[in-house]
């Protein structure tokens, strides 16, 4: 389809903003709840001539109801994480090629051709469920990586460190995908200098370890691993695209994904990018689902085009996405 191949390609905001009016008008026809959301806010899709005046669907639709385009069948279900009992969002993908797109480009983007990385994952908490979408991702780095040492770490500490050591040793490119308990727990047991190591942190203590404030948790895993900064990746079971960070908590987005911020007392006015608001993402790999969510993050903006997240609503509830409360 012509379309997602522009998404793709996208080179400005000019580009940007005609693939998300493309984007919009279609999900405005055909994704059913979405189109009955902008019935209910007074909206006429043909109104819309700029990607800032587009509605921002809540992200809590994601728990109460099928988001996907009429027609699409669901090829995958991505569910996030949550406590026993929780009502947990559920992302029906109709194309899985495009999540795999959508990724595979934004990580060569941001760190370079996977097949020239060691990609090491210590997930336990993620591999433990099933329908995590960063399992997915990471199954499929570690398939295109050609370094032998890519793998998986359930609790098996003494083998990661030893893995560590030996690409250490080889000069080897490497990226830590570790959610961050875990993390926690490695550097309790061992201690490595390897400043050439991308720590990539991927979540949450997922109720295992009280919650840090970013600078002391980073701080803690600088020290461990020898590392000048900690990576992070700013993603969501709603999304098929993801943000990332090489330190201090400053997210850049692929070309095909943009954060604007919202007023949290209007949730229908945007504040320009000097202020601190709620965060609203357009993801264009949701081609078939929603593109433009309004999600329960709080956030800022920077001038060099960085975002950075400071937190949740305080009656959101709490979830597996990578947020580091300040």
């Amino acid at each position: 389809m012509e379309i997602l191949d522009q998404i793709f390609n996208i080179q400005s905001d000019e580009d940007f903003n005609a693939c998300a009016l493309a984007v919009f008008q279609h999900q405005a026809e055909h994704n059913l709840i979405y189109k009955q959301y902008l019935q209910i806010l007074g909206v006429e899709p043909k109104d819309v001539d700029h990607y800032s005046k587009i509605p921002f669907m809540p992200i809590q639709f994601f728990k109460s109801q099928e988001i996907i385009n009429a027609g699409s069948e669901t090829e995958v279900v991505f569910s996030s994480s949550g406590t026993t009992g929780m009502i947990t969002s559920k992302h029906l993908v109709a194309d899985v090629s495009l999540y795999e797109r959508s990724f595979r480009l934004a990580f060569e983007q941001f760190y370079g051709d996977v097949k020239d990385l060691a990609i090491v994952a210590l997930l336990p908490s993620y591999l433990e469920r099933s329908g995590s979408s960063l399992i997915y991702m990471v199954d499929d780095l570690i398939k295109h990586s050609e370094q032998e040492e890519s793998n998986y770490f359930l609790y098996n500490h003494q083998e990661l460190y030893e893995v560590l050591q030996k690409l250490k040793e080889k000069g080897t490119k490497t990226v830590l995908f570790g959610v961050t308990y875990a993390l926690l727990d490695f550097v309790e047991q061992y201690s490595i200098d390897f400043p050439e190591l991308i720590i990539m942190e991927t979540g949450g203590m997922k109720g295992k370890r009280k919650e840090m404030i970013r600078e002391e948790l980073h701080s803690i895993l600088k020290a461990g691993f020898g590392v000048p900064a900690i990576h992070s990746e700013y993603g969501m079971t709603e999304l098929l695209s993801q943000g990332y960070s090489n330190g201090e908590g400053l997210f850049k987005t692929p070309n095909w994904m943009k954060i604007l911020i919202r007023d949290t007392n209007d949730p229908l006015t945007l504040l320009d990018n000097k202020k601190t608001g709620a965060i609203n993402v357009i993801d264009l790999a949701n081609y078939y689902s929603c593109s433009f969510i309004a999600t329960q993050d709080l956030g800022k903006f920077h001038q060099d085009g960085s975002f950075e997240i400071l937190g949740r609503f305080d009656n959101s509830d709490i979830r597996g996405c990578n947020l580091l409360v300040q």
